[in-house]
């Protein structure tokens, strides 16, 4: 099957561009010519042998090609007849000759010239020839009979040649590949390889044909059936008429329900247009199921039904007094809510926020307030969502899309104006999908949310009616727009007295119930409640103090399980029978008062907390260690309390060089935890003066305070938290920033009748406070403080604290 080159042969013919046709040897096609330059090429063949080269444009659109805009090889074609048309063009019918490659292209008067080559080639007989053109006659006999367009007869009558090099020609002119590849078999001067190629071409050409008519049998099938399904239907319908049954049919049942479900005309217009598109629609296809579920939802929310709101002020303080204790404030915001709703005939809704530590009672205390009013409560949880989609919802062209949360509580709540708990809102969070935070912002605004759009239901609905409640731990992560849209309520920590109320009003007897234990069986004293509090609990709220109470009742419930007539009294003496060790020490119990080792008091997100700084001076140069995994603001805090004391030396009784041949260092206990915060200032001041001054520091005050470098004490945050953290460790004495005086209102009449504030604008006043002995007296500032002694440093590590 080697062929054999007969002849290469070089000449010169006029070439004609030609534009979406590929042109084949043995290939008769008409075309059209326009264009100047090529009509008149055509008209120089037409004047000599009727010889012309033709070459296919890379790019149909140009106009005037320029030869490296056309393909390299091209066809001889001879001009079999030629008419010129009224509008000045001529159409031509050619016949191709043999195949060209272009080796120059020059520019003659009014077209272009090309120099091509060409080659002939003769294939000597032999079998395998013959197996490989019956192959491609058997290949293009399946292609025609699967492919549409073309004539059987005629095409299978077009390629009964012996010539291996006429087959391959005619079979590539009738395939239908794009240019580019008919180009490609064009460019193949070998018959013996163009035989190969075609071959290959077509078996990848039936394999689509038989694709798509796998595809275009499925889908026939598919229609089939679906229209089956709706005659059967109807005759269904038609049969169920006859016998009187089905008067009423699914449909007109749904339109009853549309109709009384009281929705605003644009929701109902729409409800309607979607019914109609579901009567027509066959019941077993994918988009009656959609259909469908869109009507359940527009059906299953309320749009009118709503909960007749009890506003007697009276019922709701005694219901809010009997779930909660304290909280006054809180109770007051609710009850003046219920004051303008007796007054006002619409109102709107109201949208709070609860702020504060773990276990203060933030989430029952919506639930109060859904049974002091007479609504329903719902409560959905925002801890961890990330996705916009959680709150709008999904559009109803995604698979298995659904409503937001929102919409999916107002169904469950089944009202129009229930009470909804959106809980830890400050621990949402946001990534690709969307920040669901800024989709909370048209929810909890009063001035838009009565037109709120959920993306599956595409339609307005009103949530002005709805009384939001949002609970957080804290407020730094909230986003300052979503903060502005509610009024922020705080819920502090309580004092231990009123954690003994809420134990005895409310935690013991929920857990001796839980336990199965009658009130005789398990008695605790308000001593038993106060050991617990102080050595089995470190917290703002009171939820480890009600599972403490649970231990208790269980292990008696076990007792009581062997002996039926077993009965306890708990009481402070004997609470650690139930409990085991204490975990909790009281901070005071084995301290003194020592140099260097101060109280300071800490904020925190679970409510206040006491922080122990040491201080102690080493041999070294000058430098001042911060240790304690404090943050930045927190050393930047120790190096201004450090200025301070070397910038008031004289009042300390040093030399005023007393650093240089000493290091200072300052640590604060735990070293695993993190700290961070300017109100610790006076406390490392007092630290480092004390270590200096070798005077000790009273062990029964704490303090808190941010310092300046003038000696200033700035205000604080966090004081009532701080306060209660004091107050839990016996620590009855605190020293305060005079500029915080005026948030002593927050702070409840029990804590402050016991303990000791001292409010102070100065470090002078700091130290004269917190310092055993008063500082040493220097009589002139002036004078060489060089002869005053330096105090030793100190002998043996310092006693650890407890927070």
């Amino acid at each position: 099957m080697n062929p054999t080159k007969e002849k290469f042969e070089t000449r010169k013919l006029p070439m004609m561009p030609i534009r979406d046709v590929v042109i084949f040897p043995f290939m008769m096609t008409p075309f059209v010519v326009g264009r100047e330059s090529s009509v008149r090429a055509l008209e120089e063949a037409l004047a000599a042998d009727k010889k012309i080269f033709l070459a296919t444009q890379h790019d149909a659109s140009v106009d005037e090609p320029k030869p490296n805009e056309l393909y390299q090889v091209g066809t001889v074609v001879n001009i079999v007849q030629s008419l010129k048309l009224p509008d000045g063009n001529i159409k031509v019918l050619v016949e191709g000759l043999e195949r060209g490659k272009i080796l120059q292209v020059a520019d003659a008067v009014g077209y272009l010239e090309a120099t091509i080559r060409t080659a002939k080639y003769t294939i000597e007989p032999s079998p395998t020839l013959e197996t490989a053109m019956q192959r491609v006659t058997t290949l293009f006999e399946q292609y025609v009979k699967l492919c549409q367009s073309l004539n059987y007869e005629t095409m299978i009558a077009a390629v009964r040649m012996e010539d291996p090099a006429k087959l391959t020609d005619t079979i590539a002119a009738n395939l239908q590949l794009s240019i580019e590849e008919k180009q490609e078999l064009l460019e193949i001067f070998d018959p013996a390889e163009r035989l190969t190629r075609i071959a290959d071409v077509l078996e990848i050409e039936i394999e689509k044909l038989n694709m798509d008519r796998t595809i275009q049998s499925r889908v026939k099938r598919q229609m089939e059936r679906a229209q089956k399904e709706y005659y059967l239907n109807e005759k269904i319908k038609a049969i169920q008429k006859e016998l009187g049954r089905g008067e009423k049919s699914e449909w007109d049942e749904l339109k009853k329900k549309i109709d009384a479900a009281g929705m605003p005309k644009d929701v109902h217009d729409k409800a309607m247009q979607e019914l109609k598109k579901l009567e027509a629609m066959p019941p077993m296809s994918a988009e009656s199921t959609v259909s469908r579920n869109y009507l359940d939802w527009l059906l299953a929310v309320p749009w009118k039904k709503r909960s007749k709101e009890i506003r007697n002020i009276e019922r709701a303080e005694k219901v809010l007094n009997e779930d909660h204790y304290g909280l006054e404030k809180i109770k007051e915001r609710i009850l003046e809510f219920l004051a303008v709703r007796q007054l006002v005939k619409n109102p709107k809704g109201s949208i709070l926020c609860f702020v504060g530590p773990p276990g203060v009672g933030k989430t029952s205390l919506g639930m109060s307030i859904a049974k002091a009013t007479g609504r329903k409560f719902v409560r959905m949880s925002l801890g961890g969502v990330r996705d916009e989609a959680e709150i709008r919802g999904h559009r109803r062209t995604y698979i298995g899309a659904l409503p937001g949360q929102i919409i999916q509580m107002m169904k469950k709540a089944g009202t129009k104006n229930p009470v909804v708990m959106l809980d830890e809102v400050e621990k949402m969070s946001m990534d690709f999908r969307g920040d669901p935070s800024a989709a909370l912002l048209e929810v909890l605004d009063p001035e838009q949310n009565y037109m709120f759009v959920d993306h599956y239901l595409d339609v307005e609905y009103d949530l002005s009616q709805v009384f939001f409640i949002a609970t957080a731990n804290v407020l730094h992560t909230v986003p300052p727009a979503l903060l502005d849209r509610m009024e922020v309520l705080r819920l502090h920590g309580y004092t231990e007295d009123e954690k003994v109320e809420i134990a005895k009003q409310f935690l013991v007897r929920k857990q001796r119930n839980q336990a199965g234990l009658t009130e005789s069986a398990c008695i605790f004293t308000d001593d038993a409640i106060t050991t617990i509090i102080r050595s089995y609990t470190r917290e703002a709220g009171v939820r480890n103090l009600e599972r403490e109470i649970g231990n208790v009742c269980r292990k008696v419930a076990r007792r009581v399980v062997k002996d039926k007539n077993f009965t306890i009294t708990v009481s402070g003496e004997n609470v650690g029978e139930y409990l085991g060790v204490t975990k909790f020490r009281d901070t005071l119990a084995h301290e003194r008062s020592e140099v260097g080792l101060v109280t300071g008091l800490a904020w925190t997100e679970v409510g206040g907390s006491i922080l122990a700084t040491e201080a102690t001076v080493v041999d070294g140069k000058g430098k001042l260690l911060l240790t304690g995994k404090l943050g930045d603001v927190m050393q930047e805090s120790g190096q201004a309390a450090m200025s301070y004391v070397r910038s008031r030396s004289h009042g300390l009784g040093l030399p005023r060089d007393f650093y240089r041949n000493i290091d200072i260092h300052v640590h604060v206990p735990e070293g695993a935890i993190p700290k961070d915060g300017p109100s610790a200032g006076i406390t490392i001041a007092t630290a480092i003066a004390s270590a200096l001054s070798r005077i000790s520091v009273r062990r029964d005050i704490a303090m808190t305070g941010e310092i300046t470098l003038r000696g200033k004490v700035l205000p604080i945050g966090g004081l009532k938290e701080k306060l209660l953290a004091a107050h839990r460790v016996g620590i009855m004495e605190v020293i305060m920033p005079k500029d915080n005086e005026k948030d002593l209102p927050d702070i409840p009449e029990n804590l402050r009748s016991v303990m000791k504030l001292h409010f102070v604008e100065t470090m002078d006043d700091v130290l004269r406070i917190a310092l055993e002995k008063p500082l040493p007296k220097v009589a002139d500032e002036a004078e060489d403080a060089a002869t005053l002694p330096l105090p030793a440093p100190p002998t043996g590590d310092q006693p650890a604290t407890h927070q």
